[in-house]
């Protein structure tokens, strides 16, 4: 999205990213330069780049539950595809073993309390 804004030439008043708050957009910009920073596995003999590389975005994606949603809706606003990929899988990783329960209360989702009882009832989400 930005490097068409960029191509473009609308940038003289700057990039309006309506969706991304500055500490988000700080995180992006983190992952941006690690990413475009560390050497392609093309370059390398040994796969210890790579290594390094994940072990860095496994660092990247402990935080709380909020700042990995929005890290996940900035890149879907700015379409970085491999930044939503590791951001969502850490989602995954992390409600993979939970009940419906767990799950409701993790994702904020409140039941109808004459819903509570089934699965084929209307989800409130708040």
């Amino acid at each position: 999205m930005i490097k068409h804004v960029i191509m473009d030439d609308c940038v003289e008043d700057g990039i309006l990213l309506p969706e991304v708050t500055s500490k988000i957009l700080s995180k992006v910009i983190k992952y941006y330069k690690k990413h475009v920073e560390s050497p392609k596995l093309d370059d390398c003999a040994t796969g210890a780049v790579d290594g390094d590389l994940k072990a860095w975005d496994v660092e990247f994606v402990k935080v709380d539950q909020d700042t990995i949603f929005d890290l996940i809706l900035a890149a879907n606003y700015l379409n970085i595809k491999s930044m939503l990929d590791l951001t969502c899988q850490i989602v995954l990783d992390l409600t993979e073993d939970k009940s419906l329960e767990e799950m409701n209360k993790w994702f904020n989702i409140k039941v109808h309390p004459e819903n509570q009882g089934g699965h084929s009832g209307e989800m409130l989400f708040m």
